[in-house]
Order: C-alpha cells, then structure tokens, then sequence
C-alpha cells in the first residue's frame, strides 16, 4: 500500500496509486480537473480567479527565476571554458622575435581575467541558488512557495543573469578580437585589423538587441501592470455600484415601512 496527500491552495486532496487494494480507480480525487497530485509530477492547474492569488505571481517569479539561472549556469560554463582554453592554447613568440605591441598582451590578459572571472561568479550564484529553487518547484505545490528564496535573492539573480548574458558576452567578443590580433599580428597586420572591423558592426548589433530588448520587456511589464490597475479599478467601481444599488433598496424598503 502507497498512500500520499497532495495539498493545493487551501485545499487537501488524498490520492491513492493504482493497485491499492483501498482505491479501484486512479482517478478518484475531488475536482479532479484542477488538482494534480504533487507526486505525479504535473504543474497544478489553477482555475481563474486562482490566477491572480499572491501565490500564483510568486510561483510564476519561481520559474522565471529558475530559467535565468538554468540559463546563466550553462553560458557561463561555455565561455569560461573557452577562454581558458583559448589562453593556455594560443602561442605567444618571445619579446625580441614578435611585433604584438606590449599593451595589446597587456589587454588580452585583463580581459581573459574579467571574461572568466565574470562568468565564474554568475556560476557560483547560480550554483548555489539553483538547488534552493529547484528543490521547492520540482515538489509542483503552489502552497510552498514561500519556502523558496527567490524573492528574497532576487538581486543576486539578475547579477547572475546580466553577468552572464550581457556583460560575459560583451567580454567574450572583446576577448576574440584581441586573441585575432595577437595570434595574427605577427603573420599579417591586415588580417589583425580585419579581426578588428567585423567585430565592430556586430558588436554594434549586439548593443542595440540588448537595449531593445530590455526596453520591449520593460514596456510589456509597464503594460501588464495598467491593466491590473484598470481591472481592479473596475472591479472597484462594480462594488461601489453595488453598495448603491444595496443603500437604495434598503431606503425603498424603509419608506414602504413607513406607508405601511
């Protein structure tokens, strides 16, 4: 026999598993259609006026946390591993045999240091935040959010994030420029600046996705945000036109009191 409960916002369910010689049927949970068992590993379905509870918003902020730290783990593991690779493998001529000006190694030993530092640390956030997170959103329970921290990490996440996706990029373009002119310099200066030239339009194309992007973000959640104001400025208006409606029916029923 294997009996669990699952618990939902604000109600207990009992689920048996098929087999059991207490339940003939697997199916057999109240309001089956918008409850899932916790431990048969479905995401809850929430009915409609559920999607706008406090727990709700707070279990959406979950996952989006969860992909932005799934995501800047797995970048920032890449990219490391490519500068470290690409600063062990590359191939440097002595002082008196190269023409690489001296600044120029210079550069390229900063910015593979930031480039791996920068994304070491948005892996060390994610490293640690991620079990946290991931702990309470594989249990598919609305009920224990609050025991994820998320909301109060919230900061460390969006460094993770921009660190990785932003700031690491940028580094890691840098970085590739800087490695075309130290490897090639020597052979050929027109293939250094060439290096040099491509790399400037597209980190041009580069800036300006990013900006656009997270100004289309901020505008979509400035638009979400007016129409949850006007929703409830509605509903708002609905109550206070039914207390009216309320006050006058009760003065209609004193004046017919008072005829009578």
């Amino acid at each position: 026999m294997s009996v669990w409960s699952a618990t939902t916002v604000g109600d207990k369910y009992h689920c048996v598993q098929p087999g059991s010689r207490y339940g003939h049927s697997n199916n057999w949970c109240p309001k089956l259609n918008k409850h899932k068992c916790v431990m048969s590993g479905e995401t809850p379905i929430q009915s409609a006026d559920g999607l706008h509870t406090p727990a709700y918003l707070s279990w959406r902020k979950l996952q989006l946390s969860r992909a932005k730290l799934k995501a800047s783990s797995k970048t920032s593991a890449l990219l490391s591993g490519f500068a470290m690779v690409a600063m062990v493998e590359v191939q440097l001529n002595p002082p008196n045999a190269t023409k690489v000006p001296p600044g120029m190694l210079v550069a390229f030993t900063v910015c593979t240091t930031l480039l791996v530092a920068v994304h070491m640390l948005a892996l060390m956030i994610s490293t640690c935040i991620l079990p946290n997170i991931e702990a309470v959103g594989n249990l598919h329970s609305i009920s224990l959010v609050h025991e994820s921290p998320h909301e109060r990490l919230h900061w460390y996440i969006e460094i993770a994030w921009a660190f990785s996706t932003l700031l690491g990029l940028i580094l890691f373009l840098v970085e590739i420029a800087i490695l075309c002119w130290v490897k090639f310099y020597d052979l050929s200066e027109t293939a250094a600046w060439s290096a040099c030239v491509v790399l400037i339009p597209v980190m041009i194309v580069f800036l300006a996705f990013a900006i656009h992007f997270y100004m289309s973000l901020a505008t979509h959640k400035y638009e979400v945000t007016v129409t949850g104001i006007k929703e409830l400025e509605f509903l708002k208006e609905q109550i206070e036109m039914g207390d009216q409606d309320a006050r006058m029916n009760n003065l209609t029923l004193l004046d017919q009191n008072r005829v009578v």
